[in-house]
C-alpha cells in the first residue's frame, strides 16, 4: 500500500500544545503532499471540527485546556468515522483502557517518530479497507 498516496486525498487534523511537534509533523506531512491542519488547543480543535471534517484526528492527551480522551469523546457526532489516535508522554495501562473506550483507535507515545505515525496510519487503513 502507497500510504501517502491515499493521504493525500484525506484531511488531518493534529491538536497538540508542543509547538515543535505541531511544526515537526506539519513539515513531514505537507512533504508528502498531504492536508495536515495544527492547532494548539482542544477549543480550536472543537471549533473547526464543528463546521469541517476530518478523516484523521490526532491529539495529544495533555492539553492546556482539556485532555485528549475528552476532546475525542466530545467529537464523536461530528466525525464519527474519522480515526482518531491519541499521542501521549503519560501511557499507562488505566489511560490505554480509558483511551479505547473512548473509541480511541490507537494510542502513540511519546517520544515518537514520523514512522511511529506512519506505521499508526498505515495499520488503521488497512483495518479500515478489510472491513469494505
Amino acid at each position: 500500500m502507497d500510504l501517502f498516496n491515499k493521504l493525500k486525498n484525506m484531511k488531518i487534523l493534529l491538536i497538540d500544545d508542543d509547538e515543535w511537534i505541531r511544526d515537526s509533523l506539519s513539515l513531514f506531512f505537507e512533504g508528502e503532499g498531504c492536508q495536515l491542519k495544527a492547532l494548539e488547543t482542544a477549543e480550536e480543535g472543537l471549533k473547526i471540527l464543528k463546521n469541517e471534517n476530518y478523516d484523521i484526528i490526532i491529539a495529544d492527551y495533555r492539553l492546556p485546556d482539556m485532555d485528549g480522551i475528552e476532546l475525542l469523546k466530545r467529537i464523536q457526532g461530528h466525525n464519527s468515522n474519522a480515526f482518531k489516535i491519541l499521542i501521549t508522554a503519560y501511557g499507562s495501562k488505566e489511560l490505554l483502557s480509558k483511551a479505547k473506550e473512548a473509541g480511541i483507535h490507537d494510542f502513540i507515545e511519546k517520544p515518537f517518530t514520523s514512522e511511529t505515525i506512519e506505521e499508526s496510519l498505515s495499520n488503521l487503513i488497512k483495518k479500515s479497507e478489510q472491513r469494505i
